[in-house]
Protein backbone atom coordinates (compact mmCIF):
# COMPACT_ATOMS: atom_id res chain seq x y z
CA UNK A 1 0.00 0.00 0.00
CA UNK A 2 1.32 3.42 -0.90
CA UNK A 3 2.34 5.72 1.94
CA UNK A 4 -0.04 8.32 0.51
CA UNK A 5 -2.99 5.95 0.81
CA UNK A 6 -2.31 5.05 4.44
CA UNK A 7 -4.36 6.65 7.17
CA UNK A 8 -2.66 9.22 9.30
CA UNK A 9 -3.10 9.79 13.00
CA UNK A 10 -3.51 13.37 14.11
CA UNK A 11 -1.94 13.80 17.55
CA UNK A 12 -2.92 16.63 19.87
CA UNK A 13 -1.64 17.66 23.28
CA UNK A 14 0.25 14.46 24.08
CA UNK A 15 2.81 13.75 26.77
CA UNK A 16 6.15 13.86 24.91
CA UNK A 17 8.18 11.51 27.19
CA UNK A 18 5.41 8.90 27.07
CA UNK A 19 5.12 9.31 23.30
CA UNK A 20 8.87 8.67 22.92
CA UNK A 21 8.61 5.51 25.06
CA UNK A 22 5.78 4.33 22.84
CA UNK A 23 7.83 4.96 19.69
CA UNK A 24 10.52 2.62 21.07
CA UNK A 25 7.87 -0.13 21.27
CA UNK A 26 6.77 0.26 17.64
CA UNK A 27 7.67 -2.66 15.36
CA UNK A 28 7.66 -0.73 12.08
CA UNK A 29 8.61 2.74 10.97
CA UNK A 30 6.58 5.71 12.19
CA UNK A 31 6.72 8.92 10.20
CA UNK A 32 6.05 12.47 11.37
CA UNK A 33 4.49 14.51 8.58
CA UNK A 34 4.69 18.29 8.48
CA UNK A 35 2.37 20.72 6.74
CA UNK A 36 5.34 21.61 4.51
CA UNK A 37 5.55 18.03 3.23
CA UNK A 38 8.53 16.97 5.35
CA UNK A 39 8.55 13.31 6.37
CA UNK A 40 10.69 12.28 9.34
CA UNK A 41 11.19 8.69 10.48
CA UNK A 42 10.56 8.82 14.24
CA UNK A 43 12.36 5.52 14.80
CA UNK A 44 15.54 7.60 14.37
CA UNK A 45 16.56 9.42 17.56
CA UNK A 46 18.00 12.29 15.48
CA UNK A 47 14.68 12.72 13.64
CA UNK A 48 12.84 12.56 16.96
CA UNK A 49 14.91 15.43 18.33
CA UNK A 50 14.62 17.52 15.19
CA UNK A 51 10.94 16.84 14.51
CA UNK A 52 9.62 17.11 18.04
CA UNK A 53 11.49 20.31 18.88
CA UNK A 54 9.68 21.93 15.95
CA UNK A 55 6.29 20.90 17.35
CA UNK A 56 6.63 21.22 21.12
CA UNK A 57 4.72 23.98 22.87
CA UNK A 58 4.84 24.09 26.67
CA UNK A 59 6.21 20.54 27.03
CA UNK A 60 3.51 18.89 24.92
CA UNK A 61 3.07 18.33 21.20
CA UNK A 62 0.64 20.93 19.92
CA UNK A 63 -0.29 19.11 16.70
CA UNK A 64 1.31 16.40 14.58
CA UNK A 65 0.44 13.85 11.95
CA UNK A 66 2.00 10.41 11.96
CA UNK A 67 1.83 7.51 9.53
CA UNK A 68 2.73 3.96 10.61
CA UNK A 69 4.00 1.11 8.44
CA UNK A 70 2.66 -1.48 10.89
CA UNK A 71 -1.11 -1.63 11.62
CA UNK A 72 -0.44 -2.70 15.23
CA UNK A 73 1.69 0.40 15.76
CA UNK A 74 -1.10 2.51 14.29
CA UNK A 75 -3.61 1.01 16.74
CA UNK A 76 -1.25 1.53 19.69
CA UNK A 77 -0.62 5.19 18.80
CA UNK A 78 -4.31 5.80 18.12
CA UNK A 79 -5.23 4.44 21.58
CA UNK A 80 -2.46 6.55 23.15
CA UNK A 81 -3.84 9.62 21.39
CA UNK A 82 -7.35 8.96 22.75
CA UNK A 83 -6.61 7.67 26.25
CA UNK A 84 -3.04 8.72 27.06
CA UNK A 85 -0.53 6.49 28.80
CA UNK A 86 -1.76 3.33 30.54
Amino acid sequence: MSQLLQKHIELHDIDVPEFLKLLDQCKGDVYLMSDDGDKLNLKSKLCQIYGLTKLIEGGKIAEAYVICDDPDDESMLFRFNLYGAK
